[in-house]
């Protein structure tokens, strides 16, 4: 059975982030992911949807396969309406927090991952994409 192209999932609530692990998961085993790159796709998923409560209340998740220059891989765009982030490269390091957590939200979704952008408007939102490449040999 060929994967489904694109998954989304309304994030609302701790229920809802439970979801997008799941989707990512089962989309990332779908393409031939090994077990620990389902599970760093998945954690990478939580951290985002956890600032998305966090900071923004509500948002959303999509999780997409991609295929680039031969390499098959799962894109991940997260998207709120949030506040926005004041200063990027302050959320960007280890231990920052404004919300009281461990800070580990961003600079840990951004290590679990092949290549990671964000974006964020402050009074507009923050829209965070990740992408996770298939290792050869799965």
């Amino acid at each position: 059975m060929a994967p489904a192209d694109e998954s989304r999932i309304d994030i609302g609530s701790d229920a809802d982030l439970v979801h997008a692990r799941q989707m990512g998961r089962e989309m990332a085993n779908e393409l031939g992911f090994s077990r620990t790159e389902a599970t760093l796709i998945a954690t990478a998923i939580s951290e985002l949807a956890r600032n998305i409560l966090a900071y923004a209340g509500s948002g959303q998740i999509a999780v997409s396969r991609i295929f680039e220059n031969g390499r098959d891989g799962l894109v991940v765009v997260a998207v709120d309406t949030g506040p926005g982030i004041v200063d990027l490269d302050a959320a960007m390091q280890e231990g920052f927090s404004t919300a009281g957590g461990l800070g580990m939200g961003l600079p840990g979704a951004r290590r679990l991952v092949d290549e990671f952008d964000i974006e964020s408007e402050v009074g507009s939102g923050t829209t965070v994409t990740l992408k996770k490449w298939r290792r050869s040999g799965g």
